[in-house]
């Protein structure tokens, strides 16, 4: 039987009803399979994919032509998840009418749900020509990585009376230019617990407490992934990373061992006889080397 595919309205409609929402990040069909099995409300195609698949420091690199490609695979294993697809550094900073040009790319070339931008008030002309197109809008506010260079670092934000009430604004600013929900990352709790009583937007917290609608993870964060790199707001609800290395390490060992395959890995010979193939080792050349 065919589940039931999350939509904006059906998403909003656990907020009002105070369910929380779970949302992960992902990037390949595998993977996404798995985790829209699992039940998980939300993926984010997250250009985090900058430092987990392709292994740079940072976001900042991605571009819109790997996120068509990495949303796109995600989008295609999705029955029941609503898939929010990232907006790469450079993808909409220059204005409404580029970032309209590449959100339409990302619903229309992968079949996303909704598209992410960061930015508060300064990104509201952006978002709202893009959901005045009928592109459903997440904005992410705080710690915004694809302003690294900026903020200095990946910092909290939002800890003193001048930032909160920046934070709070950008919050009203972006619900007003039409997003649906806002990533609020790494700012203090009690300021993420306000803004999701102050907004009707969903509200998803990543190092922001448990005052918010609901809650995303790095997928790989979570599943002890990441090797030695463990922020503070992140839990690891179990170690594959170690699982997965173990796996390798014993497939190494028995291939350079030379027991596997074994004959249960391995089809029947096939129709030719022993007599057959001495010929052909007789007829052919064997090559040096």
């Amino acid at each position: 039987m065919k589940m039931r595919k999350n939509t904006v309205a059906s998403l909003l409609e656990m907020k009002a009803k105070g369910e929380r929402i779970s949302q992960l990040t992902c990037y390949d069909y595998s993977t996404a399979r798995l985790v829209d099995g699992a039940g998980i409300d939300t993926i984010l195609v997250g250009d985090s994919l900058g430092m987990t698949m392709q292994g740079y420091e940072d976001t900042l690199p991605v571009t819109m032509d790997e996120m068509v490609i990495y949303a796109r695979s995600v989008c295609r294993a999705c029955q029941r998840a609503f898939v929010i697809a990232d907006m790469p550094f450079m993808s909409y900073q220059a204005g409404p009418v580029q970032a309209l040009e590449n959100a339409g790319r990302l619903i229309k070339e992968c079949r996303a749900n909704a598209v992410k931008l960061e930015g508060g008030k300064r990104v509201c002309a952006q978002i709202k020509a893009i959901t005045e197109s009928g592109i459903p809008v997440c904005a992410h506010i705080g710690m915004t990585p694809q302003s690294v260079n900026a903020i200095s670092g990946f910092t909290v934000q939002g800890k003193g009376e001048l930032e909160a009430r920046r934070v709070l604004e950008d919050a009203l600013a972006v619900e007003e230019a039409g997003a649906f929900m806002v990533v609020l990352e790494c700012i203090p709790p009690k300021l993420a617990a306000l803004i999701t009583k102050k907004t009707h937007m969903i509200t998803i917290g990543i190092g922001a407490g448990n005052g918010c609608d609901g809650q995303v993870l790095v997928y790989q964060d979570m599943l002890g992934m990441s090797g030695a790199f463990k922020p503070k707001f992140v839990k690891q609800f179990a170690q594959i990373g170690q699982l997965m290395q173990d796996a390798f390490h014993a497939y190494d060992s028995k291939v350079k061992a030379g027991t596997f395959p074994t004959d249960e890995h391995t089809y029947p010979d096939g129709d030719c006889s022993d007599d057959f193939l001495a010929g052909l080792d007789r007829d052919y050349p064997t090559h040096a080397g």
